[in-house]
């Protein structure tokens, strides 16, 4: 699956996440759920909180350097113990 690329100015505190039953095409199997949800975010972000649901992942997010380029991966393990994860470039601009 392609990476995403989001932009996010360093003053913005936002949102970014998955829904991993419905995004492209789905992922999670009938029946299957989210178990756990780990984000690796790099140094010169923060994350300010996380959450998931049976079916999506999300993590808020705060900083980060004009002119850099963060890559942030969520690694979920299902109910079924599958293993998947995915990534979001977060492109810093100034707006």
């Amino acid at each position: 699956m392609a990476i995403k690329e989001i932009p996010k100015d360093p003053d913005a505190v936002l949102d970014y996440g998955f829904n991993w039953k419905k995004e492209g095409s789905p992922w999670l199997e009938d029946g299957e759920t989210i178990s756990t949800s780990e984000w690796t975010v790099p140094t010169g972000l923060t994350k300010d909180s996380d959450s998931k649901t049976d079916t999506t992942t999300t993590i808020w997010l705060s900083g980060g350097t004009v002119g850099e380029t963060y890559r942030i991966v969520n690694e979920i393990i299902t109910n079924q113990t599958r293993k998947e994860n995915r990534s979001i470039d977060i492109v810093m601009v100034d707006r």
